[in-house]
């Protein structure tokens, strides 16, 4: 009835007695493979026996067997970002921006990649916007399959022609993010805090340490949402998502700035 020979069904029960019987070496067998990945059978018999457990070795090679204790030994553990142990020993003095009491124009910058849908909702791509604290402006963005290092440097490579154009300094200039892998990464921090000399701030707390970049973030997405629904394709999404962004940085009024756009509030700062 169940499509198994006589020998298979017999070898299962056998088997289950077998790990029944033994099922108490199994916690200290799962030990000693996390601890030594290199101990065969025989030199886990030994330390079981140093542990005052006296099995034979061919119990222990079978076991090895049914419980696949080659196969965990075989894992490897990522190695840990030793930037990610830096920074969890810093504590708060990781987050630069809490500590100011006035943030001038250009002096906090914020980032995050976030998750636009498109084609109704069949495909989506990921977005980094580079947002200014006082202006609004948002100075670099990049749209890209994958939320990785190489989207993340393009923002900033636009984020810095525009602080350029508007006759901006970047060193000194504070970056603030989460403690994405691509913001913790060599690549990122090269260029950004090595070459560029600019200073980088983590969120202690994912999103919620990073409110400013979530709150512009959600409001981009719900006005336009509808809008980026109905793309087709990829290269129509980068497109309308450039529009957006020239109409919220030229047009779209902000009542944090008086209800001006960013780039109207910043031609009057100078004009002053």
């Amino acid at each position: 009835m169940l499509s198994l020979s006589k020998d298979t069904w017999y070898y299962a029960q056998k088997r289950r007695k077998y790990e029944d019987k033994y099922y108490f070496l199994k916690k200290a067998l799962f030990e000693i493979a996390r601890s030594h990945p290199e101990y065969g059978y025989r030199r886990t018999t030994a330390e079981l026996r140093a542990r005052g457990i006296h099995v034979n070795h061919k119990v222990i090679e079978k076991l090895h067997s049914y419980w696949d204790l080659s196969v965990l030994k075989n894992i490897k553990h990522p190695k840990k970002n030793p930037l990610r142990v830096i920074l969890r020993d810093a504590g708060s003095k990781i987050n630069l921006v809490q500590s100011l009491e006035r943030i001038a124009d250009f002096e906090v910058l914020y980032t995050d990649f976030t998750e636009i849908c498109y084609q109704q909702g069949r495909n989506k791509a990921h977005w980094m916007p580079i947002i200014d604290h006082c202006s609004k402006v948002i100075l670099g963005h990049a749209l890209g399959e994958n939320a990785n290092t190489e989207l993340a440097l393009e923002a900033w490579e636009k984020a810095k022609f525009m602080l350029k154009r508007l006759g901006q300094k970047i060193d000194g200039t504070i970056i603030h993010h989460d403690q994405d892998g691509v913001y913790i990464g060599y690549r990122w921090l090269h260029q950004v805090v090595v070459k560029d000399k600019v200073l980088i701030s983590y969120s202690m707390d994912g999103a919620k340490g990073n409110v400013y970049s979530e709150s512009f973030i959600g409001r981009f997405k719900s006005e336009n949402r509808l809008l980026f629904w109905e793309q087709d394709d990829f290269e129509a999404l980068e497109e309308v998502i450039k529009v957006c962004v020239r109409y919220f940085n030229r047009v779209r009024r902000h009542s944090a700035l008086g209800n001006k756009s960013p780039f109207e509030y910043l031609n009057r700062k100078n004009q002053h």
